[in-house]
């Protein structure tokens, strides 16, 4: 599962077959692609391109439109967009989610957990709302953005809620390179061994990241100046 995320870290695009391929190749590790369809499926990862959506939610939960096609993101908390990635440990691994703001990329709120649960993506989102109220909530159909639990926050709140549907797969990109800038900057570098390890060293990164790293695509400003300057 390491070598997995590492993998679709830097080729995003792999599908099982490819990653079947790669981990024989890169890591020699071979294993069966049922075996790699299995692992991917837990980690909850799977090739970004177009193709028919297999993030499923759970049966009962209901299914929001998608709401930002043709929309021009001009100004923070016009849209947030939230993810759920997979963080190795030296020993196991956990989950992180992040609440992120797409004009400004930057990160308003994060949570680790060892399950992929929706307990620990409503926290990020309400301490985000804490901060700001968005116009948009934009997520995957996964089963911890459709749950009643989450949802019921962004009702509460009057926030439209936007979810990515058939052939979006591109549509949560900010996220997707939030993620690989984090593995590649902490992450991989730090090793962590345990969740609370984890937790401490993502704290101090996330603050690096919004206050001193700056973007090229912000001007080369940070995300909390453009974030605070809207």
């Amino acid at each position: 599962m390491h070598a997995l995320d590492a993998l679709y870290t830097k080729r995003p695009f792999f599908g099982s077959r490819r990653m079947q391929g790669a981990l024989k190749d890169d890591y020699e590790i071979r294993i069966c692609r049922e075996h790699v369809q299995r692992l991917m499926r837990e980690m909850g990862i799977e090739a970004i391109y177009p193709h028919r959506n297999t993030s499923l939610p759970a049966p009962a939960n209901p299914i929001y439109p998608y709401l930002l096609r043709n929309l021009p993101i001009i100004r923070p908390n016009q849209v947030w967009g939230t993810d759920i990635t997979y963080i190795r440990l030296e020993q196991g691994f956990c989950f992180l989610t992040a609440i992120l703001d797409w004009f400004s990329r930057a990160v308003l709120s994060w949570e680790v957990s060892e399950k992929m649960e929706v307990s620990f993506c409503a926290t990020a989102l309400r301490s985000a709302l804490a901060r700001a109220l968005p116009e948009i909530h934009n997520s995957d159909q996964g089963a911890q953005f459709t749950a009643q639990e989450y949802t019921d926050i962004l009702d509460s709140q009057g926030v439209a809620i936007s979810m990515d549907g058939r052939g979006r797969c591109m549509d949560n990109i900010f996220t997707e390179r939030l993620w690989r800038t984090v593995k590649y900057e902490d992450v991989y570098l730090k090793n962590y061994r345990t969740i609370d390890e984890a937790r401490e060293g993502l704290s101090t990164y996330f603050t690096f990241y919004n206050e001193e790293r700056r973007h090229q695509a912000l001007e080369n400003k940070t995300p909390a100046q453009v974030y605070c300057a809207g």
